[in-house]
C-alpha cells in the first residue's frame, strides 16, 4: 500500500511508519491553515468580520450604561408650586390651533452627515486620547460647580462660590444634564436629575423671566436630557417651564413679550410687549416650543411660535435688506414692526434667530415650505451683503471670509439706499460657519457648504493669529480693497503699502484693525462650526483645527482656585511675556456647548448623529422626528 514500507520486517519494524504519515497530514495542514488564513484576510478586507460580527456602535453602549438600571439617586419629582396653565389667560386665543406640518410619505431625507470609514487603531488611539482630554477637564469643570455653587445659576471660578442671574433655577445644572449624559458620567447625570425634579418654576430670584435665556439654557436642557434619557420626569419639568413660556405670549396680539413678568401672570393682568426687542429674543423660541409639540402631542406651544414665523416670512422681502431682518424690531401695538430697522447683522442680537431657520426645517424635515424660503432667503441675502474677503499676510491662504454688519445709510440725492458694511466682527458670529454648512447638506446646496467652510476658516484663522490661540469677543480685520476680488472671487494679495496707511490700534497680528473687546468668555461658536465641517465633511483639517484650539482654550481657562474654567481677560497678551489674567466668569455654555462640542468632535460619528438629531443653540440635541 505504501511503497516505503519494508519487507519481511517484524512489527516493531513497523514503527517509522506513523511518523511519515504524520508528516504528510502535517503538510496537509500547513496547506489547509494557509488557505484558511487567506480566507480569513480576504473577509477582513471586504468587511466580512463588520457584516458576521458587527461591532456595537457607541451610541448604543452609552445608552445601555445610562439607561439601564435603577437610578443611583432616586427622586420624586415635585410640582411648582404654580400649575401655569391652569391659569386663565388674559388674552385668550380664540383661534384654532396650528397643527404641526405632516411629513409626506416616502420623502427620504437629505444625508447630513459625512460617510465615515473605518479608522486606523493609531488613529482610534489619537482620537480617543483627545476625547479623554476634554473629558477630564469637562469633570474639573463640573466638579468645581458642584463643590462651590450646586443649584446656583453659576459658578465664580475664582472667589469659589455661586450665583444666580437666570432667575435662580440652577442654569448650569440644568444646561449641563445632556454634556454629562454624553460623556457617560452616570453618578453626575444621576445626581443632577435627582436635583432637577425639585426645582420651582413659580419660585424665581427675580420677578422678570428673561423668556430667551429661559427657552434656550433651560427648557432646551431639559428636552434633550429627556430625549436622551427618557427620563419621566425631565418631561414632566419641560412641561412645567414650556407652559410658563406659553405664558409670555398672553399679550393682545398673542406675540412673545421679551420679559415675563411672573406677578402679572399671577395676577391674570396679561403680559406687556416690550416698544423694541432684539430680533433674536422672539426669534429663537421656536426650536424648543415646536419640540416640546413634538414630545407631548399638544399643538399650543408650537402654534404660538406659527404666528411668529408667519410673520416673519411674509416681511422678509420688504426689509430694507431684502432677506435679512433688522437687529431691532417691534412686536408692541396692532401692527408689529420686524422690517423698519436700519442695522443688519449676524453677531448679537440677531445670530440665533437665523441659526434657527434651517434648524426648524430639519426638526420638521422639510415639511413647511415657507420655512424653506426663509431659510433660502437669509442665506443668499446675507452672502451678498454681509461677507468680505480680509487682507492677510499669507495670501495663499487666504481661502477665508468674514461676516461683518451692514447698515443702511439714506442718500440725501436720490430717493434709494446705500448699504455700508462695516468689516467688525465678533465672535457670536462665528456659529454661521456651521449654519451654512448644515443649510447646504439639509437642501443640498454645495455653494452654502463651500461658503460655511470659508467662513469657519475665517474664525480659525482668527484664533491662530493671536498669541493666545483664541479670539477676542469683538474684533475688525483690514478687507480686501474696494474694487477687488469679493468673497466670490479668489483671494487679495497683501498690500504692505495698504497696511502702513490704515489707522490701526497697536500691538495686534498684521491685518488686524482693532479689538474693541479683547476677552474670551468661555464661547462655543467657533468650535460649533469646526464641529459641523468636520461631521459634514470628514475632512481632517477640521479635527486638527479642533485640537489646536482645545489646547489653547485648556491652557488659557483653567482656573487652580476651584478647577472650573474662567473667562480670559486679554487674548492679545503674549503668554510666554507675562501672565494671562482671568475674570471671575463660568458662564453656564461653558459646560452645555464648549466642551460638549470638543467632546462630539473627537468621538465616534455615531454619537449625537446630526442625521439623528437637530442641536439648538445651546448645543442642546432634540431628537428628530423619522417622519
Amino acid at each position: 500500500m505504501f511503497k516505503d514500507k519494508p519487507q519481511g520486517t517484524s512489527r516493531l519494524r513497523t514503527l517509522p511508519r506513523p511518523n511519515a504519515t504524520i508528516s504528510w497530514i502535517g503538510k496537509r495542514s500547513e496547506r489547509l491553515l494557509v488557505a484558511f488564513t487567506l480566507s480569513l484576510v480576504v473577509f477582513y478586507i471586504v468587511g466580512g468580520f463588520e457584516r458576521a460580527f458587527p461591532v456595537v456602535p457607541e451610541s448604543v453602549r452609552l445608552e445601555r450604561h445610562m439607561n439601564t438600571g435603577q437610578a443611583l439617586y432616586p427622586y420624586a419629582a415635585v410640582k411648582s408650586s404654580i400649575e401655569w396653565s391652569k391659569l386663565k389667560p388674559r388674552y385668550p386665543n380664540t383661534q384654532s390651533p396650528t397643527q404641526l406640518p405632516a411629513t409626506e410619505p416616502g420623502i427620504a431625507h437629505p444625508p447630513i452627515q459625512h460617510r465615515f470609514k473605518r479608522e486606523s487603531g493609531h488613529d482610534r488611539k489619537r482620537r480617543d486620547a483627545r476625547r479623554r482630554a476634554v473629558r477630564d477637564l469637562t469633570i474639573q469643570s463640573w466638579s468645581a460647580y458642584r463643590k462651590y455653587a450646586w443649584k446656583k445659576d453659576a459658578l465664580l471660578p475664582l472667589s469659589a462660590t455661586g450665583k444666580d442671574q437666570f432667575s435662580g433655577w440652577a442654569a448650569t445644572l440644568v444646561d449641563s444634564l445632556d454634556t454629562l449624559w454624553i460623556m457617560g458620567l452616570r453618578e453626575e447625570f444621576d445626581e443632577a436629575v435627582a436635583a432637577v425634579a425639585e426645582i420651582d418654576f413659580a419660585n424665581s430670584s427675580s420677578p422678570m423671566i428673561n423668556i430667551f435665556e429661559t427657552n434656550i439654557r433651560y427648557l432646551g436642557g431639559l428636552l434633550a436630557a429627556y430625549d436622551l434619557s427618557k427620563r419621566d420626569v425631565l418631561l414632566q419639568k419641560a412641561i412645567e417651564l414650556g407652559d410658563l413660556i406659553h405664558a409670555g405670549f398672553d399679550t393682545p396680539t398673542r406675540m412673545p413679550v421679551d420679559n415675563i413678568n411672573l406677578l402679572a401672570i399671577k395676577s391674570g393682568e396679561g403680559q406687556m410687549i416690550e416698544p423694541q426687542v432684539v430680533s433674536a429674543s422672539p426669534g429663537t423660541l421656536s426650536l424648543e416650543l415646536t419640540h416640546l409639540s413634538q414630545l407631548t402631542g399638544d399643538p399650543k406651544y408650537y402654534s404660538a411660535i406659527a404666528r411668529l414665523n408667519a410673520l416673519f416670512s411674509v416681511s422678509q422681502n420688504q426689509t430694507l435688506l431684502p432677506g435679512l431682518f433688522p437687529m431691532y424690531i417691534s412686536l408692541w401695538g396692532p401692527k408689529p414692526d420686524v422690517i423698519s430697522g436700519t442695522r443688519f447683522t449676524l453677531g448679537g442680537g440677531a445670530d440665533s434667530m437665523y441659526e434657527y431657520l434651517p434648524k426648524l426645517s430639519q426638526l420638521l424635515n422639510n415639511a413647511a415650505p415657507s420655512l424653506v424660503s426663509l431659510s433660502h432667503n437669509f442665506l443668499s441675502s446675507a452672502s451678498a451683503n454681509l461677507f468680505y474677503r480680509p487682507m492677510i499676510p499669507d495670501s495663499s491662504a487666504n481661502d477665508i471670509m468674514i461676516s461683518g454688519t451692514a447698515n443702511i445709510l439714506p442718500s440725501p440725492d436720490t430717493k434709494t439706499n446705500s448699504v455700508q458694511l462695516s468689516p467688525e466682527t465678533e465672535h457670536l458670529t462665528c456659529f454661521i460657519g456651521g449654519t451654512y454648512a448644515l443649510a447646504g447638506r439639509l437642501f443640498s446646496t454645495a455653494e452654502y457648504l463651500e461658503t460655511g467652510s470659508r467662513l469657519t476658516r475665517g474664525c480659525v484663522h482668527m484664533y491662530k493669529s493671536f498669541p493666545t490661540g483664541l479670539m477676542p469677543e469683538r474684533l475688525t480685520m483690514l478687507p480686501c480693497p474696494p474694487g477687488g476680488p469679493s468673497h466670490a472671487a479668489e483671494s487679495c494679495q497683501w498690500n504692505q503699502t495698504l497696511w502702513d496707511a490704515t489707522e490701526k490700534q497697536q500691538g495686534l497680528p498684521r491685518g488686524f484693525v482693532s479689538a474693541t473687546d479683547r476677552r474670551y468668555i468661555l464661547r462655543p461658536e467657533a468650535i460649533e462650526s469646526v464641529f459641523y465641517m468636520w461631521r459634514i465633511t470628514g475632512e481632517p483639517e477640521w479635527e486638527a483645527a479642533a485640537w489646536d484650539m482645545f489646547l489653547a482654550v485648556a491652557n488659557a481657562v483653567f482656573a487652580k482656585e476651584t478647577g472650573g474654567g474662567a473667562s480670559v481677560k486679554d487674548v492679545t497678551v503674549d503668554p510666554s511675556k507675562e501672565d494671562v489674567e482671568r475674570s471671575d466668569e463660568m458662564e453656564s455654555f461653558w459646560i452645555a456647548e464648549t466642551l460638549k462640542y470638543f467632546y462630539l468632535t473627537f468621538s465616534p460619528p455615531d454619537l449625537i448623529s446630526l442625521d439623528k438629531y437637530v442641536l439648538n443653540t445651546e448645543a442642546h440635541p432634540f431628537l428628530r422626528p423619522e417622519r
